[in-house]
């Protein structure tokens, strides 16, 4: 980058008057701003759209209690399998949702018959992991207690045989029913890997009388689920996090550039009255060119430890290069990758940096419509540290391209 060096009017006017220039001398005073802020050092988690999305299947067993009695008028629950899939997301590491389907078989005496149906059933669960909530956030933990409750739909039909007493409108005998579940539970959670859990899960299902298309003694029908099966997690369980205080020394080392800006800006005022003073002058001498290294380009973009994923946060500093290079159509930029020293080896460092410069020039070409031919990258790896704060090197730093 070329950069024009001016002989000031100023310089020009104190050699042919020195007396009226020194006359001109201010006392200049320059404020200094402390900015203090106060924050919780609080480490705060956070998931993206894309992430903890997952799918489970299992099967078990189904025990109806409901009002139906033997011969000898003595309450049962027989059992009958149960199946099991659903689909959720843990929009955080201490609560999720997902939609849960069971069905199945349904045994249960009355009247000294066994009377069957079949039935399926949703379920909207809302999840709260407890041991993260109470234990701390550790996507690695092996046992995990999930206690849920959920509103959903169920079908039942097919009852045989039918001594049902809920009849139609024209007097018959109905052969279905649907009814409106309030349920709850707790599920065991179980991790074998990254992206696949086990889990075992209790479910009571609470139902109006009507459940079994039989209206008789006890007002609510209660189904209850025992369940066992696989959770599998598209990209593993994974939370993005960030605590504030991370960010305090570099919120200070701009505050102090502002400071020196400000001193650097009142000097130049002064000069610049000084000069006026003084006017006439001779001519400005010619603009003598100065060849410069890059330019520092005043964003950056911060990276989560061995990580080289652009945070929304962050992605605010892409969208404003962004900006500055559509504004600025004649510059091109220089996208520098850095790491820090305590995640691997200097060759690993010198990989994951690479990968964090082509992620942020990827964001600005894929996201943002930046002519790739604008942008060039490399790689420092931990070799160059910018600071001293050795997490502060998770870096991408721009500079303006010659």
């Amino acid at each position: 980058m070329k950069k024009s060096v001016l002989f000031t009017t100023a310089a020009c006017c104190a050699l042919m008057v020195p007396a009226v220039a020194s006359a001109q001398d201010e006392t200049i005073v320059v404020e200094e701003t402390a900015v203090v802020t106060e924050v919780p050092c609080k480490t705060h988690y956070y998931v993206n759209k894309t992430d903890n999305w997952f799918i489970q299947f299992g099967a078990g067993f189904a025990a109806p209690f409901m009002e139906g009695t033997d011969s000898k008028g003595e309450h049962h629950a027989h059992l009958s399998l149960n199946y099991n899939v659903g689909f959720g997301k843990w929009f955080s590491p201490y609560m999720g949702w997902r939609l849960a389907f069971n069905g199945g078989p349904l045994h249960w005496n009355h009247e000294g018959h066994m009377n069957k149906a079949n039935y399926v059933g949703a379920n909207l669960d809302f999840m709260w992991d407890m041991f993260n909530s109470l234990g701390g956030v550790n996507e690695k933990r092996v046992f995990s207690l999930i206690p849920f409750v959920g509103l959903g739909g169920t079908y039942t039909w097919d009852y045989r045989p039918n001594n049902a007493n809920i009849l139609t409108d024209g007097g018959k005998q109905k052969h279905n029913s649907w009814t409106l579940p309030v349920s709850g539970g707790l599920q065991a959670r179980f991790r074998l890997c990254k992206y696949v859990d086990f889990f075992a899960e209790a479910r009571a299902s609470f139902y109006g009388d009507n459940f079994n298309n039989i209206a008789w003694g006890r007002p609510v029908d209660i189904n209850v689920t025992l369940n066992g099966g696989f959770t599998i997690t598209f990209g593993g369980r994974e939370y993005q996090q960030y605590n504030p205080c991370d960010y305090l020394g570099y919120i200070d080392n701009l505050n102090n550039q502002v400071n020196d800006l400000r001193g650097a800006l009142g000097t130049t005022a002064a000069a610049l009255a000084a000069a006026e003073a003084q006017l006439p002058c001779p001519e400005v001498p010619e603009v003598v060119p100065v060849e410069e290294g890059p330019a520092p380009l005043m964003a950056t973009v911060r990276f989560s430890l061995n990580s080289s994923r652009i945070s929304s946060m962050e992605m605010v500093n892409v969208y404003n290069i962004s900006e500055w290079m559509k504004a600025n159509p004649d510059q091109n930029v220089a996208i520098v990758g850095y790491a820090d020293r305590d995640t691997g080896t200097s060759t690993y460092n010198m990989g994951l940096s690479q990968r964090r410069a082509e992620a942020v020039r990827n964001a600005l070409v894929n996201d943002y419509g930046i002519n790739p031919d604008r942008l060039s990258i490399s790689a420092q790896g931990s070799e160059v540290q910018p600071y001293d704060v050795n997490n502060w090197n998770r870096i991408v730093i721009f500079n303006v391209a010659q």
